[in-house]
């Protein structure tokens, strides 16, 4: 009994060593590269030519000419047939092709949703609690 709180007090006043190594202030390098590289583990260790030969000079050049879920330009002709150069009305009809369906509604009598009964929705809404009451 002694022993225990004895080796307690030591405990307490022994000095401690902290786990975590700590590195010191961090440093910022003066110059950077931020020149495309081949990944370490890439095959052939070269660019692609994409990389290499590429039609752009810069990011500015190449957000220019880049779409996503259209175009990032602001200013696209009128006259150009591309987004919006064509009212939707001149597209033609929109159908799914043979064998495709826009909704499961449209499909056989089999394939539609199962009509929920109301103590369904209560055994759902309770947790299950209202089915064994």
């Amino acid at each position: 009994m002694f022993t225990t709180r004895v080796l307690r007090q030591a405990a307490q006043h022994a000095e401690r060593t902290p786990s975590i190594k700590f590195l010191g202030k961090r440093t910022i390098p003066a110059s950077i590269d931020h020149t495309p590289q081949p990944h370490p583990a890439s095959p052939t260790h070269v660019l692609p030519k994409s990389f290499t030969e590429g039609s752009h000079s810069s990011f500015s050049s190449y957000r220019d000419h880049a779409q996503q879920f259209g175009p990032l330009r602001k200013t696209i002709a009128a006259s150009q047939a591309g987004i919006g150069g064509l009212a939707g009305a001149e597209l033609g009809p929109v159908a799914a092709p043979t064998g495709f369906y826009f909704d499961r509604n449209e499909l056989p009598a089999r394939f539609h949703r199962a009509p929920i009964s109301l103590a369904e929705i209560e055994a759902v809404e309770t947790g299950g609690a209202a089915a064994f009451a």
